[in-house]
């Protein structure tokens, strides 16, 4: 089976792969060369990942599954939520969008937090839904040197070591992304 995940983002695309059966090829944004500008404009994750994976439909014609990902704090009322990748504004790194959450719960005792993840599928004319959530906290320094994003200061709940200190597989198998990976390669094999 052939299909496009609707990023370029090399961090997201490697997790993925790494969760994916060999039966599954997977091609980014740049194989199919596929260089638009996708806005996400929806205030919804599953609404941004299906702007997504119409767009990828509609004008070049692949299945096509895409995925967006928030990570919602509870003292922040669920911010960042949909705005995580711009929670520092428009062009922000994600050392921006850590410095800002670690200025913001700064002297917050309750630092519960979760990441979840909408992946929407575009294969055979309809679309589908899959989500995966890890429940967790943010700590008040990073910890670790992999991963991306906010990993360096998430720590998944009955776990020791934030995102940023696990390795990949162990990552793969209890985040938010892997969890609704899971539920996405359960389906597609029964598309096999």
């Amino acid at each position: 089976m052939k299909i496009v995940f609707a990023t370029n983002n090399k961090h997201k695309v490697q997790e993925i792969v790494d969760l994916l059966p060999a039966t599954i090829k997977v091609f980014t944004l740049m194989d199919i060369g596929c260089f638009d500008e996708i806005e996400e404009t929806e205030d919804s994750l599953e609404g941004n990942a299906k702007i997504k994976s119409d767009h990828i439909k509609m004008n070049y014609d692949y299945d096509c599954f895409a995925d967006d990902t928030g990570l919602e704090v509870d003292a922040l009322d669920g911010k960042p939520g949909v705005y995580s990748a711009r929670y520092a504004g428009e062009n922000a790194s994600f050392e921006d969008n850590v410095n800002k959450m670690l200025h913001e719960l700064t002297g917050v005792e309750n630092r519960q937090a979760r990441f979840r993840t909408v992946i929407s599928l575009f294969i055979d004319g309809k679309q589908y839904f899959f989500e995966g959530v890890c429940e967790g906290e943010i700590l008040t320094k990073r910890k670790g040197e992999k991963g991306f994003g906010y990993d360096p200061i998430f720590k998944p709940k009955g776990y020791d070591q934030t995102f940023a200190e696990m390795d990949l597989q162990t990552k793969g198998r209890i985040s938010h992304r892997g969890l609704a990976v899971q539920k996405l390669i359960k389906f597609l094999k029964t598309l096999d």
